[in-house]
């Protein structure tokens, strides 16, 4: 009587595990590329909402741009100047702090100090990566609405617009 083995050998799983390594060390790089890219995008289309809300902001309310990003958020149904419900509150308040994050990047608002009228005239706005594995690049924009990056360090009014 002949007796048939079923099944793979121990060679011959080894080869499949080894093929399947390979090709995931391939792609993981790619998709972590590609999921920092994602996150910058987002971090730039969240400094463009923001600057468009501050304009919206400082003509609905009269009294300039927001004094804070939570300002701009907000829950109810009646906005007000410190929740003029313009925002989600996951941009403009995060966990709580002074500073929210969202999809892996911090951001940093700081108006200017009010005029003699209490308008504020003036705002700067950094959105920064939370680690290296979350973005690469540092933006910032301010009430010139110009969004301008770098990629070593925090950005300031003093860097490259995006696009240019």
């Amino acid at each position: 009587m002949n007796k048939r083995n079923q099944g793979f050998s121990l060679i011959e799983l080894l080869i499949v595990v080894a093929i399947i390594l390979i090709i995931a060390a391939i792609a993981i790089p790619s998709l972590l590329r590609s999921r920092i890219a994602a996150n910058q995008a987002s971090a730039v289309g969240s400094l463009r909402t923001i600057n468009t809300v501050e304009v919206a902001y400082a003509s609905t309310f009269n009294t300039g741009y927001s004094s804070t990003l939570s300002d701009l958020g907000g829950t109810g149904t009646t906005a007000t100047a410190s929740a003029a419900l313009l925002i989600d509150n996951t941009l403009a308040t995060g966990t709580g702090g002074n500073n929210p994050a969202k999809a892996g990047y911090s951001f940093v608002y700081v108006a200017s100090a009010p005029d003699s009228s209490n308008h504020i005239n003036g705002y700067t706005l950094n959105a920064n990566p939370l680690s290296n594995q979350t973005g690469t690049n540092y933006y910032y924009t301010d009430s010139t609405m110009v969004i301008r990056f770098n990629s070593s360090q925090a950005a300031t009014a003093s860097d490259n617009p995006i696009g240019g």
